[in-house]
């Protein structure tokens, strides 16, 4: 197995200076640099682009999918039909690379269309039934009634704010060109407010002070909404996307079986077969000097006969290797507590379940605390260690500490990488805890699944 442990040893990514994160410290408060951080403009500029792009696409739909639904009642209906949906389609990449240039929003394209047959007619089939399109045609619904609303309230409360922000500086264009003394707060046929003193206008630019603060954070909000409708909308549904990690974890279960036939092949003919040749080579020989040389025949069967011992005990641990009699028969305290007499450090074993579950998750878990075992006696450097396995509702949680120097990384491309895809396999979770100088804490979850009844 490759090193886990011994890849965190070093000094870690970034400067390699002590305290150093990467990350850039700003002196003033994230309030007071908002209205001048590029994010707020490039998210103010979706906005503001959304308004004309949400008339294009409602404009669009309801246009084609109108006329569309008015012709069904000739063959002509369908085509148009068809192609409003594929229009819409387009227009979603175009929204999905909007959001990904303006909000840093990075979707994954839907689901493509199936065609279960060539030609127009299996693309049009394809395209009305396929879920990713209907869903690009409510985004051009909905989102044009939206992008209204945050493009009013956004450019209102920006304008407002910068305009009473900057009132000190051009408040002097009322006197000199609008013959009145100031902004007018409110006036009737009697009495007019103008905000023309000191303290008014003072006041005046402190209000927008605080409208001009609050911008990008409102308009993070109506942002934010955007963001749910391009990622509920516009990319591939849940079912698409389980489907992907499906074809994914059978592709690393079908991988991990032909390595596993491999591994075996190549042990027994490394090992056990390769002393039976010899075995039966040696008692050829010695069925021959039988007659000739008792006493050499019998020191030759006993060669074999250490042979055959030697030979056992190589299938034995073969056939541990596959599936453990012990895991069979006793379950899994009995199984790891073997595992961990074998480790080279002390090992604590705690298993508290009242019940076993499914044989394959029981070999899956077993598997895995072999595996850490194995790493914390060639790569920890460590002089104790526990094994931990329990229940929490439908999840077999198992846990291995161990006070070693640290350092295992599972998204370094080692070990505990291929030891994560093969619990993904069956919808499992690794968590790796391995600071710098120990402990190290690994964390497997498994669904817990219990062994289907045989009639």
């Amino acid at each position: 197995m490759a090193t886990e442990y011994g890849q965190g040893y070093g000094l870690g990514s970034g400067s390699g200076f002590p305290g150093h994160t990467g990350e850039r410290h700003h002196r003033l408060p994230a309030g007071l640099r908002a209205p001048f951080e590029a994010r707020s403009w490039r998210e103010f500029g979706y906005v503001l682009v959304g308004l004309p792009v949400g008339i294009l696409l409602f404009t669009y739909a309801v246009t084609m999918v109108s006329l569309g639904a008015g012709l069904l009642v000739t063959f002509l209906g369908v085509p148009v039909l068809a192609a409003a949906l594929a229009g819409c389609r387009g227009f979603g990449a175009m929204e999905r690379a909007r959001a990904r240039a303006l909000l840093g929003l990075r979707v994954s394209e839907p689901e493509p269309l199936r065609l279960k047959k060539q030609g127009a007619m299996g693309w049009m089939g394809a395209v009305l039934k396929s879920g990713a399109s209907w869903r690009s045609l409510l985004y051009a619904v909905v989102q044009f009634p939206w992008s209204v609303f945050s493009f009013v309230v956004a450019v209102n409360v920006w304008a407002f704010g910068w305009a009473m922000l900057t009132y000190p500086l051009w408040f002097w264009v009322f006197p000199m060109y609008a013959g009145q003394d100031g902004l007018q707060l409110y006036g009737d046929e009697t009495h007019r407010v103008y905000l023309d003193n000191p303290f008014e206008i003072a006041v005046t630019a402190l209000v927008g002070l605080l409208f001009t603060l609050a911008t990008p954070w409102l308009v993070r909000a109506l942002t934010t909404v955007d963001r749910v409708m391009v990622h509920g909308l516009l990319g591939p549904s849940r079912l698409a996307t389980r489907v992907v990690e499906l074809e994914s974890d059978r592709g690393v279960v079908v991988d991990t079986a032909a390595a596993d036939l491999r591994r075996i092949e190549r042990d027994l003919h490394d090992g056990a077969q390769a002393r039976l040749v010899n075995l039966a080579m040696d008692l050829g020989l010695a069925k021959e000097k039988l007659k000739e040389d008792p006493r050499a025949a019998a020191v030759m069967v006993g060669e074999a006969h250490g042979e055959v011992k030697t030979a056992l005990q190589e299938l034995r641990d073969l056939a541990r290797g596959i599936h453990p009699a012990v895991l069979t028969d006793r379950g899994l305290d009995a199984a790891l507590s073997s595992v961990a007499s074998r480790c080279t450090v002390p090992v604590r074993v705690e298993v508290d379940l009242a019940e076993r579950p499914a044989s394959a998750i029981e070999g899956i878990a077993y598997f895995t605390v072999s595996e850490l075992l194995q790493n914390v006696s060639k790569h920890a450097r460590a002089t104790s260690a526990a094994v931990e396995v329990w229940r929490v509702e439908n999840r077999l949680m198992l846990q291995v500490v161990d006070n070693g120097v640290g350092g295992a990384d599972a998204s370094a491309g080692s070990g505990l990488a291929g030891l994560a895809e093969r619990l993904d396999a069956v919808d499992g979770i690794l968590v790796v805890d391995s600071p710098a100088g120990g402990p190290t804490r690994i964390t497997a979850e498994l669904p817990w699944r219990n062994e289907p009844l045989t009639g």
